[in-house]
């Protein structure tokens, strides 16, 4: 005890000599060690000042995703001390909060463990380090809007800095840098990584992109030409950037995982292999308008502490897989082909569920802080925001396009959006907004046109009626062809787990798989006496119902081996492709949503 005393007494001074060469006016200070990578332990020093009759203390309870995951979890031992170096008192208070006594300057110091690869936590190790700042940095609950400093320090000698902060001057102390932000929420939404990372730039949309990659980013041109095309496109969709610079931060590697966060100046995104990192950043850099910038007025301000109710992420988050998926196939990045390949397995998705019936986009974006319990993802239990979002946003379009003979488009009910609400600082009211800015696109383009969407919004936005797929893709030229009754089903379906291999998953009660004695999380190792392929799914196709299959899994350390019969899908599986002959309209409005066009006024 008392040695760990010591050092920190040391930390501290340390800390002050790190403050004392930034700028006058800074607020609130904050020091982060990175000395002893191995022990995955950040050590954090903040200062407080201007205390009068004690600080409160906490540290967010949520953020990068809609789940509450206490990161007071990861601290431990927080202590205070006032300008002399003594002690002060601290209390606890709740999970998340602490009291300290004391007068003028608090120098809070802590330790926090961190060893969660990806996006959406941080990690510190000897390859490197990743830091989501909310998880790491406490704040003061009333002071959230001051000036905020940050000191990253005792990085080994070989290690850079990569955030989208305003840098701070140069920082005393062995291997420093030092950053500011106008604020904690400003300071917290940069990301950032430490390490020995790879780093090019390219200029698109009319700014500076930093692309920093840790692990292989396979061919470097390709991914430069793919985010220049991802970029100079929806800047020039959304009428111009509105950042000075943007920063993508990547992890590449199957240890990762896959999957992106969004921040208001920068990316990160982790993907198992190179060629998931366009897709990934179509619908990551989007964020830098729908969610960071045009925002529902039910997640602001926000409200770290607790779960903040939203019924609209089937918008911030699926309309901007609609916006990904364009951005794809506009770019030529996708062909048609794989555009109707998408479609079609967002509408399988949806279909497959029976939670379809009963949970309406709404609710399934108010559940969001349910998708950390692995009970909630069932099919009967839940649909997903981000997939019957992504159908909406393109049924929506399709609907604004055969209204106004294909005059107006989702696109300009995006652009009214960011510049009635993110341009002017205000927040939209959940649905009843989105509808008032469609409707008003539509009667901008075609006065004489129907503008009302009530019934779309409350039967498929708010409702769960069954959505008319064939009819509104029908207004577009597409046909929607069901091509599921003659195609074989495990009976379960498989979990791609991180490392390679694949586990049982959502085992249905009564399967032939069920009967032989499968089991939820059973880790397939050999299908027909082979190695499982890489797609289980591609080798499903080419088997018969009522086929006999053997499958070896390994279970709690033991191999075991079960025979049973294949089903049949009793679901319909979809398949979208284009009708032979259009009508003129159809072929307009088709080939406006693929290329992101429409007609002149008339």
């Amino acid at each position: 005890m008392i040695r760990r005393g010591r050092i920190w007494h040391c930390a501290v001074v340390l800390a002050a000599l790190l403050f004392a060469v930034l700028p006058a006016h800074a607020t609130i200070d904050y020091a982060v060690s990175v000395a002893h990578p191995e022990r995955h332990l950040f050590r954090v020093t903040m200062r407080v000042p201007n205390v009068h009759n004690g600080v409160t203390l906490q540290v967010p309870a949520w953020n990068a995703l809609y789940q509450i995951r206490d990161f007071s979890s990861h601290m431990m031992q927080v202590s205070a001390r006032d300008e002399i170096g003594s002690f002060l008192p601290i209390v606890k208070l709740d999970k998340q909060t602490w009291q300290v006594t004391g007068n003028g300057t608090v120098t809070v110091s802590y330790p926090v463990y961190w060893d969660e690869p990806g996006p959406f936590s941080s990690q510190l190790n000897p390859d490197h380090a990743f830091l989501n700042l909310a998880m790491i940095l406490l704040y003061v609950p009333d002071r959230r809007g001051e000036d905020a400093r940050l000191v990253f320090d005792d990085m080994p000698e070989s290690w850079r800095v990569a955030v989208e902060l305003e840098p701070a001057g140069v920082a005393a102390g062995r291997h420093t840098a030092a950053y500011a932000a106008p604020s904690y929420d400003a300071l917290v939404d940069a990301p950032v990584e430490l390490g020995t990372f790879e780093e090019f730039r390219i200029e698109a949309g009319g700014r500076p992109i930093r692309i920093v990659v840790h692990g292989d980013a396979g061919d470097r041109s390709r991914l430069a030409d793919a985010l220049k095309r991802i970029i100079d496109y929806q800047v020039s969709l959304m009428g111009g950037a509105p950042f000075r610079e943007f920063l993508f931060l990547f992890h590449v590697g199957s240890n990762f995982g896959g999957g992106g966060m969004e921040h208001a100046n920068s990316t990160a995104i982790s993907a198992d292999v190179p060629g998931q990192l366009a897709s990934y950043s179509a619908h990551e850099f989007f964020h830098t308008w729908n969610v960071k910038r045009i925002r529902p007025q039910s997640l602001e301000p926000v409200d770290f502490t607790k779960e903040m109710w939203t019924r609209s992420l089937w918008f911030a988050e699926g309309v901007t897989n609609t916006y990904g998926a364009y951005t794809l196939v506009r770019t030529g990045l996708w062909s048609a082909q794989q555009f109707y390949g998408n479609l079609a397995a967002q509408i399988n998705d949806l279909e497959s569920r029976p939670a379809h019936l009963w949970q309406s986009a709404e609710q399934s974006s108010l559940d969001a802080w349910l998708e950390k319990y692995p009970e909630y993802d069932r099919p009967e239990e839940s649909i997903s925001y981000y997939n019957k979002g992504q159908l909406l946003g393109i049924l929506l379009d399709i609907l604004i396009r055969d209204t106004t003979d294909n005059r107006a488009s989702l696109d300009d009910m995006l652009r009214a959006l960011n510049e009635e609400f993110a341009l002017r600082g205000r927040f939209y009211n959940e649905s009843d907004d989105l509808r008032a800015v469609a409707e008003d696109a539509i009667r901008k383009k075609a006065p004489a046109a129907g503008a009302d969407l009530r019934g779309f919004f409350a039967r498929y936005v708010s409702g769960t009626a069954e959505i008319p797929f064939a009819d509104l893709l029908g207004r577009a030229g597409w046909i929607l062809k069901d091509i599921g009754p003659h195609r074989a089903a495990f009976g379960f379906a498989i979990n791609h787990e991180n490392g390679g291999f694949f586990s049982v998953t959502r085992l249905e009660t009564g399967s032939a798989a069920q009967q032989a004695g499968l089991q939820d999380g059973d880790i397939l190792e050999a299908l027909n006496n082979d190695e499982v392929p890489r797609s289980p799914e591609r080798w499903l196709r080419d088997r018969q119902p009522n086929e006999r299959v053997t499958v070896i899994v390994r279970r709690g350390g033991e191999e075991k081996e079960f025979s049973f019969v294949l089903g049949r899908q009793s679901e319909a599986v979809y398949q979208v492709v284009e009708a032979p002959e259009p009508t003129e309209k159809q072929r307009r409005i088709r080939d406006g949503i693929l290329h992101g066009t429409v007609d002149p006024p008339r």
